[in-house]
């Protein structure tokens, strides 16, 4: 069974960085895609950044030129580097990956995504 584990969430001001971390326990080749949602309290969970297999990237309009998404293949790790942060930012982060033999595209909400970890929360201050 694929794990997915985050790490790197916490407390930051606005304007401030992180780095999100996903540890996967399946090597990337295993997925199509892997990716960053993430869902704030009472809103609906949406789309941070995804990376293909073949390195095909997508970010959210929200956090384009902010948030970069990449990867270390021999260490199946998932980054997502997070700078200049918002008020807005703050949410609870999940790292989600398709399985290989998926035949559905994942959505913006992550439906489609076959394995997501408990997710990180990331806190910025204003």
């Amino acid at each position: 069974q694929v794990q997915l584990v985050e790490s790197g969430g916490g407390l930051v001001q606005a304007g401030g960085s992180l780095r999100l971390s996903c540890a996967a326990s399946g090597t990337f080749f295993s997925f199509n895609a892997m990716g960053w949602y993430r869902q704030a309290p009472g809103l609906q969970r949406e789309l941070v950044a995804t990376i293909t297999i073949a390195g095909t990237i997508n970010y959210a309009d929200s956090v384009k030129g902010r948030f970069t998404i990449s990867r270390d293949i021999g260490k199946n790790t998932l980054y997502l580097q997070m700078n200049s942060l918002k008020p807005e930012d703050t949410a609870v982060y999940y790292c989600a990956a398709q399985r290989s033999t998926a035949r559905v595209a994942f959505t913006t909400t992550g439906n489609g995504m076959d394995y997501w970890g408990k997710g990180t929360l990331v806190t910025v201050s204003s």
